[in-house]
């Protein structure tokens, strides 16, 4: 099977699942899967897809697995007893043919602190299928190349010896076995360059750093479940800041774009929280208007982390690098680009949130492709509540 394990996902589902248990075990939310890849005939696996499905539902945590999570220094011990009793409910999940020919249609419902464990291997699932399906003798050896190409710009550049690199490619494997791989390679090949994996079961596996901290989904809930609409990112943030007690200090700044991150991101955070996260827009921007929000607040951005993770490549991440180096602690997160670069085109897939106790929230990106949401309405009067440009 695809995924063996419970831990093969990403950490900011367990951080962000901690939180939901703490401070909203009632929640009750909707997911739906996406494929922004024109042409993606999926149908022909769909039956594949829910035999792989149902064999994730019937995974439970390990002990050893239990263990491992109880070290990890802000994961409480009533969330790992939580996680003894914890799967996934089959129940929740949906999958079938959509409307457009060739394409699935995946829909998750039921308690968030239930279903939130879904997404990373769900997607994981699609992509592995869809590839062992369609690319059944990938070139190998072309891949290892490449990995050792983007590995040398790093290595042989004696200006990046502080250049920090994190794999972050879970959702968007080419295989499971192939992902394993890139991450040994790393760890053996890039010394400290690499600053570990999102991915906890290789984490665990090959003794890398797990990294992660909040993702779009807990911010766009707070839509629903804070006092009141305007307030939510605040909220958000507030109730992240109480349970981890300033550890997991990176914020997301693109839930509703970098104008509305830096009205609700005051003194109070930038202080508080040890940097952001960026996975919209213009990287070089988003990073010079950071910088300079840091100065206006009375901030040293020379004490803050900037982490970039959106569609990186290597080279990419090196150019950030030299641009922001000696003005504040730079770090990268790398997905596609490392976990599936053997010379196919990644499927594009997604899965969002689009309900929170049945109303509908949504994400607004600096990137117009990554809005997500199933009521115009309501994207509309979001935009409205935070001054955003129409659609």
């Amino acid at each position: 099977m695809i995924i063996t394990s419970l831990l093969d996902t990403d950490l900011y589902k367990f951080s962000m699942m901690q939180v939901v248990l703490h401070h909203f075990p009632a929640a009750h939310v909707e997911y739906r899967y996406k494929c922004r890849t024109p042409g993606i005939n999926l149908v022909a696996y769909i039956e594949e897809i829910r035999q792989e499905i149902h064999a994730l539902c019937q995974l439970r945590f390990t002990e050893p697995e239990l263990q491992y999570l109880r070290g990890l220094r802000f994961i409480k011990s009533d969330f790992v007893d939580f996680l003894g009793l914890f799967h996934l409910p089959e129940k929740s999940i949906v999958v079938q043919p959509s409307a457009v020919p060739g394409e699935i249609d995946i829909t998750v419902k039921g308690p968030w602190l239930h279903t939130i464990l879904f997404e990373i291997p769900v997607l994981a699932i699609v992509n592995e299928v869809y590839f062992r399906n369609t690319s059944r003798e990938p070139n190998w050896k072309e891949g290892r190349e490449r990995l050792r190409t983007k590995m040398q710009l790093v290595t042989g550049d004696p200006d990046l010896a502080d250049f920090r690199v994190a794999e972050y490619g879970t959702r968007r494997r080419f295989s499971r076995t192939w992902h394993e791989e890139v991450v040994n390679t790393l760890k053996a090949e890039m010394g400290p360059h690499f600053a570990g994996t999102s991915n906890v079961l290789l984490a665990r596996k090959h003794g890398v750093t797990p990294l992660g901290t909040m993702g779009h989904e807990y911010l766009q809930a707070c839509q629903a479940l804070g006092p009141r609409l305007r307030d939510s990112q605040v909220y958000a943030l507030e109730v992240w800041a109480k349970e981890y007690r300033g550890d997991l200090g990176i914020a997301l700044s693109d839930v509703y774009g970098m104008d509305a991150f830096l009205r609700d991101f005051d003194m109070y955070f930038c202080k508080l929280f040890d940097g952001a996260r960026h996975d919209s827009g213009d990287p070089f921007v988003w990073g010079e208007r950071l910088l300079a929000h840091y100065q206006a607040n009375r901030t040293d951005p020379r004490t803050k982390t900037l982490v970039f993770s959106d569609s990186l490549t290597i080279p990419r991440a090196i150019e950030i690098a030299k641009r922001f180096a000696g003005r504040c602690r730079v770090s990268f997160g790398i997905g596609t680009n490392l976990t599936n670069d053997l010379g196919h085109e990644p499927l594009q897939i997604v899965m969002k949130m689009v309900r929170c106790n049945g109303q509908p929230v949504a994400k607004v990106s600096d990137a117009p492709e990554k809005t997500m949401c199933d009521d115009p309405a309501y994207l509309a009067y979001l935009r409205q509540v935070f001054q955003l440009p129409p659609a």
